[in-house]
Order: C-alpha cells, then sequence, then structure tokens
C-alpha cells in the first residue's frame, strides 16, 4: 500500500488548516498519508525542493510566497499552471521530475453553484494579488467577459493586468482604484482577493463599504475567499443585506479535493472535511 508522505512550504504558516484536511481525507478514503508543515523562506526554496525530493516525499502544496517560483521546477503542468502562472499543487514523480497544478482555480469554481451561469457576465475582482490570478483564471472559464480589477494603486497593478490582458484575450478588463468604488449595479459576481478581513489583519475591516455593496442585484454573489474567519466582515455585510455569498472555506477544501485526486486517484468526502475545518473553530 502506497503511503502518502505529503507537505506544505511558504512562510508564515502558522494559521494553516490544511493538515486537518488531509488528515482526515486519509482517514475517510482509508489510506495511510501525513501531512507536515515545512515552514520555508525564500531564500531556502532550492534546498526545501532538494530535500522533499531526496526524502521521497510524494508531492506537497505550495502557498505564499512561492506560488510563482515554484513553477521554474517543474518538468510538466496542467492548464490552469499556463494560465496564471502560479503552482500550489506539486506530485514528485518516480523519476523525481516535478509536475504542477493550481488546484485554486480548481477550488475557486467548484464552490460556485452549478446553478448560477457566468456565461457572458460582468465580474469585480477586489485586489491583484497572486490570488486574484486563480480568480481570473476561474471566471474565464465560467464565461466571464468583463472583469473590473479594483486596486489601491492603479499604476503599481499596471505589470499585473498588462499580463492578465495577455492571458485572457477574450475578456475585457477595467482598472479602478478601490477609493473611486461607485456602486456595482452592473456585477453579477463581486470576488475579494485581498487579505482585509482575515484574522489578525484588519479584521474588521470590509473592503466594500454598505452603500457600494447594496448597489449589486439581487441574484448577484459575493465570494470571499478568506477563510478565517469563516464569517468575514464582507460576508456579515452580505448577509445582513440579504445577498447571496460564498465563503473562503468551501473553495478551501475543494482545492485540497483536488490535489487528493491528483496525487491519490480517490476523491474524499467534502462534508467530512467540512465538519472537521468547522470544529476547529468552535
Amino acid at each position: 500500500m502506497t503511503n502518502y508522505k505529503l507537505a506544505l512550504i511558504g512562510y508564515p504558516l502558522g494559521h494553516s488548516l490544511s493538515p486537518i484536511l488531509y488528515e482526515t481525507a486519509f482517514k475517510n478514503l482509508g489510506i495511510e498519508g501525513s501531512y507536515e508543515i515545512l515552514p520555508t523562506q525564500s531564500e531556502d526554496l532550492i534546498n526545501r525542493i532538494k530535500y522533499l525530493r531526496v526524502n521521497k516525499y510524494y508531492g506537497f502544496n505550495v502557498t505564499i510566497p512561492h506560488k510563482v517560483p515554484t513553477t521554474l521546477f517543474l518538468s510538466e503542468y496542467d492548464e490552469y499552471v499556463n494560465l496564471t502562472g502560479a503552482v500550489n499543487t506539486v506530485k514528485i514523480e518516480e523519476n523525481q521530475s516535478l509536475s504542477g497544478f493550481n488546484t485554486d482555480v480548481w477550488g475557486f469554481m467548484e464552490a460556485i453553484p452549478k446553478d448560477y451561469n457566468l456565461k457572458g457576465g460582468h465580474a469585480a475582482v477586489i485586489g491583484t494579488g497572486g490570488a486574484s490570478r486563480a480568480v481570473c483564471a476561474g471566471l474565464h472559464k465560467l464565461g466571464i467577459t468583463s472583469i473590473d480589477m479594483y486596486t489601491r494603486n492603479v499604476v503599481d497593478s499596471k505589470d499585473t493586468l498588462d499580463t492578465l490582458r495577455r492571458r485572457f484575450p477574450a475578456i475585457t478588463f477595467k482598472s479602478i482604484q478601490t477609493s473611486l468604488m461607485q456602486g456595482l449595479s452592473d456585477i453579477d459576481i463581486l470576488v475579494n482577493t485581498t487579505p482585509l478581513g482575515m484574522k489578525n489583519f484588519s479584521e474588521s475591516t470590509s473592503p466594500v463599504n454598505d452603500e457600494n455593496l447594496e448597489t449589486l442585484k439581487d441574484d448577484a454573489i459575493v465570494y470571499d475567499i478568506v477563510y478565517n474567519p469563516l464569517k468575514t466582515a464582507l460576508i456579515s455585510k452580505a448577509i445582513k443585506l440579504n445577498k447571496r455569498y460564498i465563503t473562503g472555506i468551501d473553495m478551501l477544501i475543494y482545492q485540497a479535493i483536488r490535489a487528493i485526486e491528483i496525487w491519490c486517484d480517490k476523491t474524499p468526502d467534502f462534508n467530512s472535511m467540512k465538519v472537521a475545518v468547522l470544529e476547529k473553530f468552535l
């Protein structure tokens, strides 16, 4: 029986819920496996990858700040790595080569209700950091044709917007200063990709004020990829205004499920993983 020796690399990693997710998945599937947290700063990335190969790890997850630089070590990669230029799941092949996948894109899409049609729709994405790439790739796959990118500094975000326009030529991108937001009445889905609202990071702050959130259409979706706390300031506002919403916890679980499928060729139960995560917050 294969023993799936896996790990997470990135820095910092103190907040990670990944061990709970994967240990629950292993138990659910009845397979042997271990999942380690390996804090890895940028200057240690090369040595860390060597360590994982030499010590016969089956694969590893990648988080900030290594999602982009780790792509340089890949021999093969999936379409989502190609679209985003970032990797979050790596399988170490028998010949020690690295195959890369971006399950963030899949996780982002999977959390959106299947009955919600975004084809030809208009999205608003808050933030132009690394996470916005995966979100834009997911919106592209779902058929969105127009995205308003809200950023703190339009000039500093120019390179990111130029990259997005090259990667997704079928989408019309518009760059808007966040402080100049004036209503969202034509938006089908609003996605926060910034850390605003995250535990221990401006937890009480929402990236969108009540006045703008109120202008959303009744059937529009508010999606916050931040998963800790479970109900961010933005999600709390959406609930208060009776808006449809998606929390970051579902995206987190779905991207982990996809990673398990890649490594183990088996699909763990979503509900058991969600219960395990929710218990962590009780």
